[in-house]
């Protein structure tokens, strides 16, 4: 494993990630980015209604603030966190590729998932057996068969972790899109792995009882975990102790200063909530950005 020391992290590279980068890095703390900017919901966008800019293609503006956050001095990392902690006062960030970032801030703007499997049942059965965090709820299938619905970091990450709970644990995705270092973990393990199967279909009656793949297979288990693509706010927010919005629970809760419960941990974007506008998140990120640097002062 090799470990990164840094002022600030921010996890997310779309509007919020980058304009923080931006302004934390131009007041001269070290600044990493972690995430891949081709999974931001803004980068196919078709940019109209930002201010100042007539007309561009989310693709453009992210590789422009890219641009800019790098000549400011941010270093970017284009991998997902898999695991997320706070350790001595300092945060680490566990790396899909194996590296590791220690960081005074961080800053979360990796916007909110909003992908559904779109399965009979999987309405029917959210919290009954359908879950789209692992983190929040694998205690609840302690020693019961479960499966993780995923192709890439989230799924696999997930599926490992479930079995510090259960021996039994089913991954099931089309093609496997993970780096090098999670899928050699993934292949080192008890997970059975049923690659090149999609779900048709999650079975129950009062609760889940089987997973149905598109090959006629029927799995047996009481857990399903929805994980399409990284790990999402949910999970690195909860991991953390960051409190979310007592209706939903799907947003971050944070202050003008872009402040969670938490002291170090500043959140931007999308993640924080609607409206789902790109200069709502660069006006959040830039707050949030330059309140990270002020507090990595304070402390140091």
């Amino acid at each position: 494993m090799k470990k990164h020391t840094y002022d600030v992290a921010i996890l997310g590279t779309g509007p919020a990630g980058l304009q923080a980068a931006i302004h934390a890095a131009r007041k001269k703390v070290s600044v990493a980015v972690v995430g891949k900017i081709a999974k931001s919901s803004a980068y196919r966008a078709h940019v109209e209604n930002f201010c100042c800019l007539p007309q561009t293609t989310g693709e453009d503006l992210l590789n422009q603030g890219r641009l800019q956050a790098e000549k400011s001095g941010a270093v970017f990392f284009d991998q997902d966190v898999v695991h997320a902690r706070q350790l001595n006062g300092r945060f680490q960030l566990d790396l899909e590729g194996g590296d590791q970032i220690e960081a005074k801030v961080v800053i979360l703007a990796m916007g909110i998932s909003r992908k559904k499997l779109g399965v009979p049942g999987e309405r029917e059965w959210f919290g009954k057996g359908v879950s789209y965090c692992v983190e929040c709820d694998a205690n609840f299938f302690r020693g019961v068969p479960v499966a993780v619905v995923g192709c890439e970091s989230a799924a696999v990450s997930g599926a490992l972790t479930l079995l510090f709970y259960t021996e039994h644990v089913h991954l099931i995705c089309e093609e496997l899109r993970v780096a090098e270092n999670l899928a050699e973990k993934l292949r080192h393990s008890a997970v059975t792995v049923h690659e090149g199967r999609r779900v048709r279909e999650i079975v129950g009656s009062s609760a889940v009882e089987a997973v149905l793949l598109d090959d006629g297979t029927r799995i047996p288990v009481q857990g399903v975990f929805i994980e399409l693509g990284a790990k999402g706010a949910l999970e690195i927010a909860t991991a953390l102790g960051v409190n979310l919005d007592t209706e939903s629970f799907q947003y971050v809760v944070t202050n003008k200063k872009q402040e969670t419960n938490v002291p170090g941990v500043y959140a931007a974007g999308d993640i924080c909530g609607p409206p789902w506008q790109i200069a709502k998140a660069v006006g959040e990120g830039c707050v949030a950005g330059l309140e990270a640097a002020d507090y990595v002062r304070k402390i140091s």
